[in-house]
């Protein structure tokens, strides 16, 4: 009964979501003296309904995102943002959500998601083609490379108890890290170690460091209230949205939450959820409510 209680649940976890229209804005982004800095931004998917889950490719102007078709089911596409063109990586009768770039840039790796609601983590070859299937034991959200074989996990249970799993695929060993997390997963950049979102309450999170050579777990700072998506920079800040503007935290230096100066009018942008920034942190994706 519990097998099929939470598999009902991640099925209506992520139908749901994807029934909520959804764009996605790209910016210009730099950084000067600390401060965070945005100009431009163009919506870059102008599509009816779910466009969401950006992700960068680390080496190419590629942004993969997960997006619904006039079917109903979720496809991943990609857009190059030097040519302003967009394109499908799948056209399956699956659904695809969370893409993201596996560690020897061959594959993205992607939630499948099955007609009964049972979701695999698999992953396409970058040119295209049959996935290949990494984990089907387990009823997985989301997910995050934490190395070449090994990932940090969001996995989903009954009664809303997500919890975070450390999982070495050669071993299939299968780690069970913290429960009741967020849906934001990262590498932190130039450190071995992972960042997530503790909730402790629905207004009050904690944004905590995974750290893989010894497992010790520590907070980094409060999360923005009720709040779990972000993004890394390369200078140890992270990025977050309260939903209408946007902040930034230097890890070891600032006190608290600082605004992020926007060069452009943003004010017709609502609901703004996830964000990605590209590896030279000089563009960052924002996807906002429809």
């Amino acid at each position: 009964m519990k097998k099929i209680l939470i598999i009902f649940f991640a099925f209506s976890f992520l139908t749901s979501a994807g029934q909520s229209g959804s764009e996605i804005f790209l910016f210009d982004l730099k950084v000067k003296d600390g401060q965070v800095i945005l100009s431009g931004g163009m919506n870059i998917t102008d599509h009816k309904g779910y466009d969401n889950q950006p992700f960068f490719h680390p080496s190419q102007p590629l942004i993969y995102f997960s997006s619904f078709n006039d079917s109903g089911r979720s496809d991943i596409k990609y857009y190059d943002y030097k040519k302003k063109t967009t394109a499908n990586l799948t056209v399956t009768n699956e659904r695809e959500y969370s893409p993201t770039v596996t560690p020897d840039g061959k594959f993205i790796s992607c939630i499948i998601q099955r007609d009964n609601g049972v979701q695999d983590l698999g992953k396409y070859p970058v040119s295209g083609g049959e996935p290949e299937v990494l984990i089907n034991d387990l009823t997985i959200g989301y997910h995050a490379w934490a190395g070449n074989n090994k990932l940090l996990l969001f996995v989903l249970g009954d009664s809303s108890r997500n919890t975070l799993h450390y999982y070495d695929l050669p071993a299939k060993k299968d780690t069970i890290l913290s429960t009741n997390i967020g849906r934001s997963l990262h590498k932190i950049p130039g450190q071995n170690a992972m960042s997530f979102v503790q909730k402790i309450s629905e207004k009050e999170s904690v944004i905590k460091r995974f750290d893989m050579a010894n497992a010790a777990i520590t907070p980094i700072t409060p999360a923005l209230p009720g709040k779990d998506h972000l993004a890394w920079l390369q200078n140890s800040t992270i990025l977050m949205s309260d939903g209408v503007k946007l902040f930034s935290y230097r890890h070891g230096i600032d006190k608290v939450w600082q605004p992020v100066i926007v060069e452009s009018d943003i004010s017709a942008l609502k609901g703004i959820s996830r964000l990605a920034v590209n590896i030279e942190n000089t563009k960052l994706a924002l996807v906002v409510s429809e």
